[in-house]
């Protein structure tokens, strides 16, 4: 895999930002990639029950008792990708898969040369249901964090 580009990293660094100056004082926490994210299968004991390991973009856990020294253990709160062109199908469909089999409450997908994000919020079901596609100037709604609302413009803006 090929060192993300720029635009990627400054669409990643303006949302860790914007979740960090948010999430100060308050119990969930954000992680940046390089972040392991070890997600369980139902059998096994310790590293045995470990099915799968993924790097997000960027992590955001409320459960502090699901951070260890070596990532996270188990499902995020909600996770987001931001696509490059050698990952569009692995964040698209594999990941999206992966994540909602594992309980991820809350997806967004960001398009860097479309200046969109797509978001998600897991059903009771299991499956993803859209939240909103977002592409123009204008506030993009937390499923999660209800309370915090990102402007498009503050993430794809510098990115330009």
């Amino acid at each position: 895999m090929s060192a993300p580009t720029s635009e990627h990293q400054q669409i990643a660094s303006n949302l860790h930002g914007e979740l960090y100056g948010f999430l100060k004082h308050r119990p969930c926490q954000v992680f940046s990639a390089p972040f392991d994210v070890r997600l369980l299968r139902s059998t096994g004991n310790g590293d045995a029950q470990i099915q799968t390991v993924v790097q997000p973009d960027i992590s955001v856990i409320c459960d502090r008792t699901k951070i260890d020294k070596r990532g996270c253990l188990c499902a995020p709160d909600w996770i987001i990708e931001i696509v490059s062109p050698n990952s569009l199908v692995l964040d698209t469909r594999t990941k999206f898969d992966i994540y909602a089999e594992n309980g991820v409450g809350e997806y967004w997908i960001a398009f860097p040369g479309e200046q969109t994000i797509v978001a998600y919020a897991l059903s009771a079901e299991g499956q993803y249901e859209p939240l909103g596609t977002y592409a123009e100037p204008g506030l993009m709604q937390s499923h999660t964090l209800p309370e915090l609302a990102v402007d498009w413009k503050d993430i794809f803006e510098e990115a330009r």
